[in-house]
């Protein structure tokens, strides 16, 4: 019966004059859920993303959840970080175009952030004082769905809602000069997040895009990544107990440079949206 349908549908295509891989393509672009972390007024909700409008959800994608019938246009509403997670980690070395001619880690060397570095959409990164060489990186979030802990690498996939776009903000002199990380990439705004998490898509092929002042400076392919999705999240799990609204930045690509006061980053993944945030100093 599956092969019957399969040439029916091929038939009916070649009739129609669509392409099977633009039917397809339009298939698995219609199985993807854009949700969205959103306030109105006092209240905090998540939703479903409806072209120009939000569907507020019953629930939240964590966990049992319903569609309602209460909308609101995105341009009426303010977006939020997409989640409130336990803890934030981060990928190093994650990309050849990176690390350059250094041997590639054997396995997902990832760091600590803290949630305080988080912001939205549209919130200002801070450079604060005492730095004077910050600099943007593109990077896809993975965002976990369930509790995860030892986790293997073939099942993985089941334990992660979807991804998100992040700016894993970095003041190179401390990173340089300090022993620990934790200011250069752990300061607050040091990460950008949002705004929409995609679920259901391939992950691991998406296209990743950061614009300076709307000028294109990084510009990759997940596809390019040195450890997945599935095996970053495997490895992890082995280590540290994800939970729910958990975040991973899965690392930059190609090489970075500094911004500025007055300046605008955009970083913009596919099917997920844009992620725009401008740069102030610290008062």
């Amino acid at each position: 019966m599956g092969n019957r349908r399969s040439v029916l549908t091929l038939v009916l295509l070649i009739l129609t004059g669509t392409s099977t891989g633009n039917r397809y393509a339009l298939a698995a672009e219609q199985k993807t859920t854009r949700f969205a972390r959103f306030q109105v007024g006092q209240s905090i909700a998540y939703g479903i993303v409806e072209g120009d409008r939000i569907r507020k959800l019953s629930g939240d994608p964590f966990g049992e959840w319903s569609k309602t019938d209460t909308t609101h246009a995105l341009s009426e509403v303010k977006l939020l970080v997409p989640t409130t997670p336990t803890k934030v980690l981060a990928l190093a070395g994650n990309y050849v175009s990176h690390v350059g001619a250094k041997a590639p880690a054997k396995h997902p060397e990832a760091f600590f952030k803290v949630p305080s570095t988080l912001i939205a959409t549209g919130e200002p990164i801070v450079i604060p004082e005492g730095t004077k060489d910050v600099h943007y990186e593109a990077e896809m979030v993975i965002v976990i769905g369930k509790r995860a802990k030892n986790v293997p690498e073939a099942k993985a996939l089941d334990y992660v809602l979807g991804v998100t776009c992040g700016n894993d903000v970095s003041a190179r002199d401390w990173q340089r000069g300090d022993v620990q990380w934790w200011r250069a990439k752990g300061s607050d705004t040091f990460g950008p997040c949002g705004p929409f998490i995609l679920s259901g898509a391939n992950y691991d092929d998406l296209r990743i895009t950061l614009r300076l002042n709307g000028e294109v400076k990084q510009d990759q392919r997940t596809r390019d990544m040195i450890h997945g999705v599935a095996p970053t999240v495997s490895w992890i799990s082995r280590h540290v107990t994800l939970e729910p609204g958990d975040l991973i930045f899965t690392g930059t690509m190609g090489k970075t440079s500094a911004i500025k006061p007055g300046d605008v980053v955009e970083v913009e993944i596919e099917g997920v949206g844009v992620l725009r945030n401008p740069v102030k100093a610290a008062r």
